[in-house]
């Protein structure tokens, strides 16, 4: 299970740009045409909290938020007005300049939610599209451990590049002292075809990805899995969590986000799972539907 409740934090996508070219980026196809979140937004969730006490954090994300020359201002802003925490969601290449981490906790930033691909500099550059991506992520995951107020979290994308290094990037960054939480989502291809190629069979992640969890959890770290099947994951289900922070994005963005295809199963209708999200269109055209391999949870096994 992770360390932080879903409902106690809203997101704003203040920035659609970036300076990588993941493979897997959910939102390549749009990041050229969906439009961010305004300050004014931002201003009108702030003044909304302060009335209603809604939320306690507030994450700031987007494509690469760090891009964004006024962030430290705005999180100056939304700790001033009654956020307890500040979370940005970013590929951490640039918290590789101390100076800049700094700056980010001294605004009121202590939550760094770090995108790590694999465990070593030649998948992560190679995925990432850019040479020192990886040395420079680590470097800043580095940089965050000298700072006692700042919690990092990881998020690896599940995809067929990535899947056999999950244990080993759980090993990789064994030596972070304040990273609390690790977190696993397996890859959404945004449309209903996997033209890319990067969805791997669950069948063959699960051995890998239980192995990153017990590996985690031996290390103190919350660990949070994310649109994989909730019955292959065996005594370890409690760490999928598909739940959300309310997100603010542009609308447009949201059917292209359905085109995936959600809860399909071919036990659906007499599962009693709680997170699972079922089978999305590209997987089910690529692998099947796993009838034999997946089984229905009873209602009463998990209220």
């Amino acid at each position: 299970m992770g360390c932080f409740r879903q409902d106690d934090y809203v997101e704003l996508t203040m920035h659609f740009r970036c300076n990588l070219k993941c493979e897997h980026c959910m939102i390549e196809g749009t990041m050229d045409w969906l439009e961010p979140e305004s300050v004014t937004r931002l201003r009108q969730v702030i003044t909304h909290n302060q009335h209603e006490r809604r939320w306690k954090g507030l994450i700031l994300t987007g494509a690469e938020i760090t891009l964004r020359r006024d962030l430290p201002e705005l999180a100056r802003l939304a700790r001033a007005n009654g956020f307890d925490h500040v979370r940005i969601q970013t590929h951490g290449m640039r918290l590789a300049e101390l100076d800049y981490c700094r700056e980010l906790i001294e605004a009121g930033v202590d939550e760094f939610f770090v995108s790590v691909i694999a465990a070593d500099a030649e998948t992560h550059d190679a995925v990432a599209g850019m040479a020192g991506a990886f040395e420079n992520t680590v470097r800043g995951l580095e940089n965050l451990d000298l700072f006692p107020e700042a919690k990092s979290l990881t998020n690896t994308v599940v995809t067929r590049r990535s899947y056999r290094h999950l244990p080993a990037v759980v090993e990789r960054l064994s030596h972070l002292r304040r990273l609390v939480q690790m977190e696993f989502w397996n890859y959404m291809p945004m449309r209903e075809t996997d033209d890319k190629n990067l969805i791997a069979s669950h069948l063959e992640v699960l051995p890998l990805l239980r192995e990153a969890i017990t590996q985690a959890r031996a290390q103190g770290r919350g660990v949070v899995v994310k649109n994989f099947p909730e019955c292959l994951l065996g005594e370890d289900h409690a760490a999928l969590d598909n739940r959300q922070p309310e997100l603010h994005i542009d609308a447009a963005f949201w059917p292209e986000f359905m085109r995936n295809g959600f809860h399909q199963c071919v036990h659906r209708k007499y599962c009693g799972a709680k997170q699972c999200l079922g089978l999305n269109t590209a997987y089910v055209k690529k692998f099947g539907w796993h009838a034999d391999e997946l089984v229905p949870y009873p209602v009463e096994v998990l209220t």
